[in-house]
């Protein structure tokens, strides 16, 4: 059961205060940028390798964020043309540590008893691409992404482990990042408030995105033409 203070969802990059780094920890390249379309502070992650520029959260390896939310949701944007990387340590009810990475630098899933590699393709706004539907570096059209990771589902289906809580994060380059956050709640992009309501989708655990998680749509615009959503 999610404590209180982690419903009904926990803004990570908030809860944490990511821009004071006192309880975050940065290495290299790492810059708080202002994005005037997404109306909102930024963390843009860069370097010639991805180990050698990262934010980590918490700021010592040895503490836990101790989030037990289902869903982890990383709402970020590949930088064209570049390979980046991201770990999750995951910790299960027997006390093991699993690290779950994602990267467009794997070339398949790859897994033992405590590292799961997922590789990541990006999507691109043009569908005929010939990069889509293998790793590889991210197009120059790359889109902002909200990624959804059901975490005990994962470590079920790979590992046949209970998931307990996510113990760290760090988001290597190179990657621009919004936001993260966890919750029990399964968020449905582009789905308004009232829609939730009439559809009745609050009975099947699924909600509107929280305003301070969601992607700006323009008036017109729908949110499914602008950005990707991919659940793993």
């Amino acid at each position: 059961v999610l404590a209180a203070w982690q419903r009904p969802y926990l803004n990570i990059f908030k809860h944490f205060r990511v821009e004071e780094w006192k309880r975050s920890a940065k290495e290299g390249d790492v810059a708080a940028l202002t994005d005037t379309r997404l109306k909102g502070t930024i963390y843009r992650i860069r370097g010639s390798n991805p180990a050698s520029s990262y934010l980590q959260l918490p700021r010592a390896g040895t503490q836990s964020l101790g989030l037990t939310g289902r869903y982890l949701y990383l709402l970020f944007r590949p930088v064209p043309h570049k390979h980046f990387l991201v770990h999750l340590d995951v910790t299960t009810e027997e006390n093991q540590v699993v690290r779950i990475s994602f990267s467009n630098l794997f070339k398949e899933f790859k897994s033992t008893a405590t590292w799961l590699q997922f590789p990541f393709v990006c999507g691109a706004a043009s569908e005929g691409t010939a990069r889509r539907g293998a790793p590889g570096a991210a197009p120059a059209d790359v889109r902002w992404t909200c990624l959804v990771l059901d975490l005990p589902s994962i470590l079920a289906l790979y590992l046949s482990r209970r998931y307990s809580h996510l113990r760290g994060v760090k988001l290597c380059s190179n990657l621009l990042v919004k936001n993260l956050c966890t919750s029990d709640l399964l968020f449905e992009p582009g789905v308004t408030l009232a829609e939730a309501r009439l559809g009745d989708l609050s009975c099947r655990g699924v909600a509107p995105m929280p305003r301070e998680l969601a992607f700006p749509v323009p008036k017109g615009k729908k949110w499914h033409d602008l950005y990707d959503y991919i659940r793993y």
